[in-house]
């Protein structure tokens, strides 16, 4: 049976449905996944049931996994999930009991609140995310998801000739710096260091130009820091106008995907009282974003 590919607008998220994928995939429906990403850019299967294993069988269909980054910045700390490539995107710690409220991991993943997208502070940033949810509360912490292409379409011609070359540098430290979060020992912040990447971009699936830019994106190479940073905040505060947004509200046994090359996202308030049990898995891309074509 083949998939169905829902749009919920003509060009950004849309539902795919036909298709279990705790089960081994075809090439038909991986390459119908696949455009479908390209086109829509964020992606919702509903119903699926899925474990570690078969999430990570799955991501493997569209390229290397990339390995989590909560271990590295997190070196003494008890992990619930043994496997590098998925990351925890819950309220757990490693015992499985809700975080409490000044827990150091707790505090670094507020910084999920901030509008960013998955590993551009490293040198090879993420391609894909995958995020199924195993468990999630009733009302609230819904993912608000940004079409960077959109916007980038959406600017004024001047404003496109001014940003076309410019470069900002990406830290992980600097998204938690702005929720004061800055207790990491020396090892801890030499593991991830800042990177380069390019602030407009193509998306090598679509063809589409799009900007690149997120809370991990400190500054503009070359220009002065406050200018910079001021330029940064305008283009997330364009990137965000509702236009651009969709909220997707998670029903437990959704698998969403979506392609950080070209959006952002953020996760919303819920009571964290309440178990929410949310994994990932997020592809490689294929190189720095230096290296690829603009």
């Amino acid at each position: 049976m083949s998939i169905t590919v829902r749009p919920l607008t003509p060009d950004f998220v849309a539902e795919i449905s036909g298709v279990d994928l705790a089960q081994p995939l075809g090439t038909i429906d991986r390459d119908a996944i696949e455009d479908a990403i390209n086109r829509y850019a964020v992606v919702v299967f509903h119903g699926q049931n899925l474990n570690d294993d078969q999430q990570l069988a799955f991501a493997r269909h569209f390229g290397p996994i990339a390995t989590s980054a909560q271990k590295a910045r997190h070196q003494d700390i008890k992990h619930r999930i043994a496997s590098p490539e998925v990351a925890d995107i819950s309220n757990l710690d490693g015992d499985g009991n809700i975080l409490q409220p000044g827990s150091r991991r707790r505090l670094d993943w507020l910084a999920n609140r901030l509008w960013h997208t998955d590993a551009s502070f490293r040198a090879v940033p993420g391609a894909l995310s995958m995020l199924y949810a195993h468990v999630v509360p009733d009302e609230g912490g819904e993912t608000e998801f940004a079409d960077l292409r959109a916007a980038y379409d959406a600017l004024p011609d001047k404003t496109k000739a001014a940003i076309e070359s410019l470069v900002a540098e990406h830290s992980i430290w600097h998204s938690r710096g702005q929720l004061a979060v800055t207790q990491y020992t020396p090892q801890e912040l030499a593991s991830l260091p800042p990177v380069p990447q390019r602030l407009v971009r193509r998306h090598p699936g679509s063809g589409r130009k799009t900007l690149y830019i997120a809370s991990h994106a400190s500054h503009i190479l070359g220009m002065p820091i406050a200018d910079g940073r001021l330029l940064l905040m305008d283009l997330i505060e364009h990137a965000t106008k509702p236009p651009f947004v969709h909220a997707h509200t998670w029903r437990q046994g959704d698998l969403v995907i979506w392609d950080n090359r070209c959006t952002m996202h953020r996760a919303r308030p819920f009571d964290t009282t309440k178990v929410r049990d949310l994994r990932r898995v997020t592809t490689r891309d294929i190189a720095s974003t230096l290296e690829q074509a603009a």
